[in-house]
């Protein structure tokens, strides 16, 4: 759901604008204050800002000035009833979208904030596509010829192009997110957000606010609305790190959005419907847990439509002067240092057991 803040001091505007654009289903947000208003900015997570021109204090330029210090992207529409050729130059040389007087005609209204909008979720796309393409999740970043990679290899292959759940499980530092990566690039919605989530590092509450998104006032500290990882990864993937930490009632929550695709935000009534894959890793052992009452059998099951075991580095040692290689050319390239190993270093790194996985000998290396 796309987010709007309208900024006006005369309230019988922000109702009438509330009152056209919400039908439409944006997320609506009314401020009759512009410092207030730039706080908004600096904090929520905002689509499109439409403001008057003429305020007291700070006016709507000011606003625009400031807002496009924070986002040089966000879109931001003028509106004033007193509009000259002087002040619309003035407001588009500011990088403004658009510029409208009021009265304006609705119909009008609704298509510059349409257009405003897919300005901006263009942007976001183009950004997040060049993010990817800089730092590309394809096979490339998952190192090893090993028969147990191959294997891995060929699962994300198949699996890449649906749109069924994935249970990625393996020790801690096998490398999990970078299979989860590497499906998500492969997959038709690869220019989509790929948001990750480590459900084992945060409490049980903060997490809930993390993955759903929290209305203004839902709890003490939360000043502005904020949205969700499942909104944040609409139309994209959602990858749930260490889902296995995740508290019985958390789990009860999320099985439920998994089954319906829709939820609330915390302190929040309105339904919010999204279209995310879901990708889900565990270091633990899921049907020992499930056994004993801690993870519910049945999230497990809409979870693991898909596995996919991650090995150990012990049981794929072949690999290992592959990602030696690799490590020591990505510190060559960064410390621009001259690297290279002994004869000894190269027997030591083979025998050793590697307890720590990949994160470990990457440690190790650097």
């Amino acid at each position: 759901m796309e987010t709007i803040l309208i900024v006006d001091d005369e309230k019988n505007y922000l109702v009438i604008l509330e009152a056209l654009l919400a039908p439409e289903g944006y997320e609506i947000i009314t401020e009759d204050n512009v410092v207030n208003a730039l706080r908004l900015v600096r904090e929520a997570d905002l689509d499109l800002v439409i403001t008057d021109m003429r305020m007291p204090g700070m006016n709507g330029m000011e606003l625009l000035e400031e807002a496009k210090k924070i986002d040089p992207e966000l879109p931001v529409i003028m509106m004033t009833a007193y509009g000259t050729i002087e002040k619309a130059v003035e407001a588009m040389k500011k990088r403004a979208y658009d510029y409208i007087t009021k009265p304006f005609r609705n119909e009008e209204l609704k298509l510059t904030v349409k257009k405003a909008l897919e300005f901006y979720r263009l942007k976001k796309e183009n950004r997040l596509l060049s993010d990817a393409l800089s730092d590309r999740y394809k096979y490339g970043n998952i190192i090893g010829k090993s028969q147990p990679m191959l294997k891995i290899y060929e699962m994300i292959g198949k699996v890449a192009p649906s749109k069924a759940s994935v249970m990625i499980t393996g020790p801690s530092g096998t490398g999990k997110e970078l299979i989860a990566k590497a499906i998500h690039y492969n997959s038709p919605r690869k220019n989509r957000p790929f948001i990750s989530i480590n459900c084992g590092a945060l409490t049980e509450t903060l997490l809930e606010s993390e993955l759903f998104g929290h209305e203004r006032g839902a709890f003490t500290g939360a000043v502005t609305m904020k949205k969700g990882r499942f909104e944040l990864a609409d139309g994209g993937t959602l990858f749930l790190d260490e889902v296995g930490e995740m508290s019985p009632s958390l789990q009860v929550k999320l099985l439920r959005v998994l089954q319906e695709m829709e939820f609330e935000r915390v302190g929040g009534t309105k339904t919010i419907k999204v279209d995310v894959r879901i990708l889900a890793a565990s270091n633990r052992r899921l049907k020992e847990d499930i056994d004993k009452g801690i993870f519910r059998e049945d999230l497990f099951y809409r979870l693991n439509v898909v596995h996919i075991e991650v090995p150990q580095l012990k049981e794929r040692v072949e690999d290992i002067p592959f990602l030696v290689a690799h490590f020591v050319e990505k510190f060559r390239s960064s410390k621009k240092k001259k690297i290279e190993l002994a004869p000894e270093v190269w027997k030591a790194l083979y025998s050793y057991p590697w307890p720590g996985n990949i994160r470990e000998l990457e440690n190790t290396i650097e």
